[in-house]
């Protein structure tokens, strides 16, 4: 899938919520049935919407955070979702009382204390669980968590593949 601009990341945020809560099957330009969305589809289809581990990859400002925006959106967050970068992470009411939990490692090398955090998270039944730069916590992520990679066009749009 290409991204043409922010509020497109923002409105594939949105269907993906959408998709993950079983209100939409479209996630717009994936396609359907490839052996690898079918492989995909079985992992995050494993377990309900929440207690779902969902791990970003992409270079600085390829549109990690701006997904989360939508995402979050998607979910019902109303209040303004900003990037944990520097507070690693940030946590978001969801209406049905469950929670959303942003984590960004990029400037944590080793993940320290914050692994029984991410722990916590992950094995919480009620949390929907994102990671931006995980390369230091791969260890402690689930078998079936989500990848979605985000990657850089020449013409300054971005690809989506799950």
């Amino acid at each position: 899938m290409i991204i043409h601009s922010e509020q497109e990341m923002i409105d594939f945020g949105e269907r993906f919520a959408d998709y993950l809560n079983g209100r939409t099957t479209d996630l717009g330009g994936l396609p359907q049935n490839t052996r690898g969305r079918r492989l995909w589809e079985g992992k995050i289809r494993q377990d309900p919407p929440a207690n779902i581990v969902i791990e970003l990859i992409g270079d600085v400002g390829a549109g990690k955070t701006t997904f989360v925006r939508g995402f979050a959106k998607g979910l019902g967050v109303e209040e303004p979702v900003t990037s944990p970068s520097f507070t690693i992470s940030k946590q978001y009411a969801l209406p049905d009382g469950k929670c959303l939990v942003h984590y960004d490692f990029y400037r944590l090398p080793d993940p320290g204390l914050m692994s029984e955090d991410l722990q916590e998270s992950i094995n919480n039944p009620n949390t929907i669980t994102v990671i931006e730069w995980a390369d230091s916590v791969s260890g402690f992520l689930p078998s079936n968590h989500a990848v979605i990679k985000i990657s850089y066009n020449d013409d300054g749009s971005r690809t989506i593949m799950l």
